[in-house]
């Protein structure tokens, strides 16, 4: 086993089993309600962010941690001698990646590597553990980045928002736009790409189908997924994300198909009842 510490940031939303059973680190975003910065995933969970928004009725900000929280988080592991390897929140979404390059460069003497994933959520996850894995198999740090690099094109993330409210709230989307989806009972698909949030098509009338959609367009890719793992992350849509990981461990060759639940930056976007699914295709 290489001797390499693989970091992510909690938009990774890896469940906390695998964080536990490989042993990797998560640096946590902030959630900002007013003067108040709360770690995402540490200070405040989903539910308590929910709660406070209905009480509030205004969204939080999120913030990207300081180069310093990351010079906290790398230094034991570097005066251990280990290699680093942090795999971040797309740079097109936030500053996490930016802030992690400068921490890094305070260690110049350290083996120290930052990936961008060019992605979100549980589509940051199959990166990770893709890097576990091959750390795992003695790969060394420029092996495992080359690896990120091959498969980072090749991964899939699409989901389904079940509210504009979120969007609209964030400054995502217009007014207009909000009222109009409301009217029209309008159910946005979103997809990831060159590392942004971009709406792929959308779906009028129940958001059954729109997620059904979703699940369509995944099983029609099924010949062309890397086997190794599909991810359903949902924030509140337990009961629609467990009927979606049967239908795909029914009609795929997928030797996982994983439950997520997405975290507070994410769910802030997005708002409850959010479902994606995430997988890689081969390389």
């Amino acid at each position: 086993m290489s001797n390499i510490k693989i970091f992510t940031d909690s938009t990774s939303d890896l469940p906390k089993a695998w964080v536990q059973q490989y042993d990797i680190g998560i640096i946590p975003l902030y959630v900002v309600f007013g003067n108040e910065q709360l770690r995402d995933g540490v200070d405040i969970t989903p539910a308590e962010l929910y709660e406070r928004v209905s009480r509030g009725g205004s969204l939080p900000k999120t913030a990207a941690p300081s180069p310093a929280d990351f010079m906290a988080a790398f230094e034991p592991h570097v005066n251990q001698g280990e290699s680093i390897l942090y795999i971040s929140l797309s740079s097109a979404l936030s500053a996490t990646y930016q802030n992690a390059l400068i921490a890094a460069s305070e260690f110049p003497e350290a083996s120290i590597r930052v990936v961008d994933s060019l992605n979100l959520s549980s589509a940051i996850g199959l990166l990770v553990m893709k890097a576990v894995f091959a750390a795992r198999k003695g790969k060394s740090l420029d092996e495992v980045v080359k690896l990120l690099e091959a498969v980072r094109p090749q991964v899939e993330s699409e989901f389904v928002i079940d509210t504009l409210e979120y969007l609209y709230k964030g400054g995502r989307c217009s007014g207009v736009q909000n009222l109009l989806g409301s009217l029209l009972n309008i159910r946005p698909v979103i997809k990831v790409i060159d590392g942004k949030m971009t709406p792929a098509y959308k779906v009028r009338g129940k958001k059954e189908k729109a997620t059904n959609q979703m699940l369509q367009n995944a099983l029609e890719k099924s010949g062309l997924m890397d086997n190794d793992l599909i991810v359903v992350v949902h924030s509140f849509a337990e009961d629609e994300a467990l009927r979606l990981q049967k239908v795909l461990q029914e009609n795929t060759n997928a030797r996982e198909v994983a439950l997520s639940t997405a975290g507070c930056v994410i769910s802030s976007h997005c708002g409850p009842k959010t479902i994606g699914i995430m997988y890689s295709k081969k390389a």
